[in-house]
């Protein structure tokens, strides 16, 4: 018996052509001509961190329009972001766009962020939750990982392998499956995050595979943040338990130091009702939901350098019977380890130079237990084991640099080698191995971008890069936008084009008689046509519109040979959606904040022009922050609409609608914070297409929860 544990995952790689090599030597050696002897430190310059830090006298600025680009009041991006108020005033610039620190404004994306303060505020406590109120975003989750949604595409299964996620600029996507990272399997606890930055659209052009239709970079507090220790615990529905232990601090030789360590331990519920299992147990699985992780968390920081690292273990029950396992046994699990290392050199130099050195490491380990019926007596049940073990490192150099007061450059070169790609399945008791399979892939890449003010309110920014794999060659991606900001509008016209590298479980899992490995699989590709505007109303008002229109050619599909009737990957489909956003948002001296957002989008399968799976054509969020006494109390209130989806099978699930509720309180008691939250406060019973791993049509999700939460700071 084989069992294929994952249906969508990776990235592999090798040399670089010789003009793509020349093209981003020649640019490297312009920069670096113009290094002086000596500069300012990059220690002495604010970091995102430290430019987006919350004050209370911050949070009392009204909203300002946008600057031109070359007027007076013009300075270095870096520079701006101290003076800047916008709509997000404690986070005025985004550094994921184009990696460097610019304005919201000025990106050549549509960009939204969400603050440390709002997720406090809100109540969120996982990833999913962030991402769930994103205008435009959508999560599902199937009782084991937890996928993300963005302008209509959402394949159950997918594994978030088209989004590319980040931890303060590192890559999280792992190098075997793709796999970001939507739910609890995200190794970061939400209460260490700064902000988060989703830049929606094509970002390859910088960051090459996985960012088909975006980039979620989640920027992690500095010790200077917590400026002390931190302790927290938290209760919430289905006996589930938190708690955290965090310190951090700059002390006054410069040295700064973050500290962190959480657990979280989740019985689930005890008992899930699946009709499709109703011969087995009356269709009822027990105690089979369990979700128990750790997270460890460092950051060190001194002068230019800073070195970072996490580990995270993670074990899930999987109480859908996945992949034809046996219904209502509790052993299978599957457990998700991940460790990265991440060493930066950063610099900036008198003369407007910026350069930014990276050397990292990951390693990625899964592994899953599948009990199933042979058919055979002695035993007929009989425990599979699917396993993966990936490491791989990693050198990134970019440079950054102003010429001539119109155009800001940057170049850049990334290595990657992963050294061990291992995938293996096979029974216990009786022994039996269906896969072994032990591989190495590398890539380089060269990237070039020109951000060029042609006048004082117009901007043209594009870009380039070039990514040659040892697996397949080379890709080359583009991308260019035209920014033109006019006292208080801004118009963006934007075109990019983006790949998902074929990952090595697509190339090369391989079980018998169930699965044949593909290793002629080639990217899959994206054109995006998009159109952005944001208009300030007044001081205290932005409304954000776009108009979007993208392309895929060659999606990388499961599919089967008529031949011998084996499931193989291959790129098999075309996929064409339109869509548009709409978000107006606010925020008051008085702390009163909010956001209305509106998403409409189509997206179908240019070969059988039907609607994708998993994709709502309908997005209505409402949020809400309320100032109940000054700056210690807080509620929030978010409300969110999803239109009805197709399923595998062709059915549909039900729209519905989510209304959760939140209260927050700070300074009460010196040193205290006090939370609680509602989720689904309505008790709206609603569920998320199954991927084909599962005989479930549809998989409901949790009724009406809670959590309580205390933290103290000293």
């Amino acid at each position: 018996m084989e069992i294929s544990m994952r249906s969508s995952r990776f990235e592999s790689v090798r040399c670089l052509l010789p003009h793509i090599s020349r093209l981003s030597l020649g640019a490297a050696l312009l920069i670096v001509c113009e290094l002086p002897s000596h500069g300012a430190s990059s220690s002495d310059l604010p970091s995102p961190a430290q430019a987006d830090s919350v004050t209370d006298a911050t949070l009392d600025l009204p909203l300002e329009p946008p600057m031109p680009a070359n007027s007076s009041t013009h300075t270095s991006s870096t520079d701006s972001t101290l003076s800047e108020s916008t709509l997000f005033d404690e986070i005025p610039s985004v550094y994921g766009a184009a990696k460097y620190d610019q304005k919201v404004h000025e990106a050549p994306a549509a960009v939204t962020i969400i603050t440390a303060e709002q997720i406090r505020k809100y109540g969120y406590r996982n990833f999913a939750q962030i991402l769930d109120s994103i205008p435009g975003l959508f999560t599902s989750n199937d009782r084991n990982y937890g996928y993300l949604g963005i302008r209509g595409f959402n394949r159950p299964g997918d594994y978030t392998s088209r989004v590319l996620l980040l931890i303060d600029n590192h890559r999280l996507n792992d190098a075997v499956f793709d796999q970001g990272g939507a739910g609890t399997e995200m190794p970061i606890d939400v209460d260490l995050i700064d902000r988060v930055e989703i830049i929606k659209g094509p970002g390859s052009s910088l960051y090459g595979t996985n960012a088909l239709f975006g980039v979620v970079n989640v920027i992690t507090k500095r010790g200077r943040d917590l400026k002390g220790a931190e302790v927290s615990g938290e209760a919430s529905s289905f006996n589930t338990y938190r708690g955290r232990l965090s310190y951090g601090n700059k002390f006054s030789n410069g040295l700064e130091v973050l500290l962190s360590g959480s657990y979280s331990n989740s019985e689930g519920h005890r008992e899930l009702f699946y009709p499709a299992f109703s011969s087995i147990n009356n269709g009822i699985a027990k105690y089979a939901d369990r979700d128990n992780l750790y997270y460890y968390t460092g950051k060190l920081s001194y002068g230019d350098v800073t070195l970072t690292g996490g580990h995270q273990w993670r074990k899930k029950n999987v109480p859908t019977a996945a992949f034809g396992t046996l219904f209502n046994d509790n052993r299978q699990l599957t457990v998700d380890e991940r460790t990265y290392l991440d060493l930066v050199y950063q610099h900036e130099f008198s003369n407007q130079l910026n350069v930014k050195a990276r050397l990292y490491f990951d390693r990625y380990y899964y592994y899953s237990d599948l009990p199933y019926d042979s058919g055979i007596s002695t035993p007929s049940s009989i425990l599979n084991k699917d396993a993966t073990e990936a490491d791989w490192w990693g050198a990134e150099l970019t440079a950054t640099k102003r010429f001539f007061d119109q155009h800001k450059l940057t170049v850049g070169t990334e290595y990657r080698d992963q050294f061990r790609l291992n995938q293996s399945n096979r029974d216990i008791n009786p022994p039996a191995t269906y896969l072994d399979d032990k591989r190495r892939s590398s890539f380089v890449a060269a990237y070039l971008q020109d951000e060029w003010t042609i006048m004082d309110h117009l901007t043209l920014v594009a870009g380039v890069r070039h990514d040659h794999y040892s697996t397949f060659g080379g890709t080359t991606n583009p991308r260019v936008g035209l920014i033109s900001t006019w006292n208080k509008t801004t118009v963006k016209l934007l075109y990019g084009q983006a790949f998902r590298a074929p990952n090595p479980y697509e190339q090369f899992y391989v079980t018998g008689s169930t699965f044949k490995a593909n290793s002629n699989i080639q990217p899959e590709k994206i054109k995006t046509y998009e159109l952005v505007v944001e208009q300030y109303l007044g001081n205290h008002l932005r409304a954000l519109g776009s108009l979007y229109q993208y392309n895929i050619s060659g999606l990388i599909s499961q599919t089967t040979d008529p031949v011998d009737g084996k499931l193989f990957y291959d790129n098999v489909d075309d996929i064409t959606a339109r869509g548009a956003e709409f978000t107006v948002e606010g925020k008051w001296q008085t702390g009163l904040e909010g956001r209305v957002s509106y998403a409409i989008q189509t997206a179908r399968n240019d070969q059988t022009e039907q609607m994708l799976t998993n994709s709502p054509q309908h997005l209505v969020k409402t949020n809400l922050i309320v100032p109940i006494v000054g700056d210690k109390l807080f509620a929030g209130f978010e409300g969110r609409y999803t239109s009805s989806r197709l399923t595998l099978a062709g059915n549909n699930a039900s729209p519905f609608y989510i209304l959760n509720l939140s209260l927050f309180s700070q300074r009460i008691v010196k040193g205290w914070e006090l939370s609680a939250h509602l989720n689904n406060l309505a008790n709206q019973k609603y569920g998320y297409p199954g991927s084909g791993e599962h005989r479930q049509d549809i998989i409901d999700q949790d009724g009406r929860t809670f959590w309580v939460k205390l933290k103290y700071r000293f």
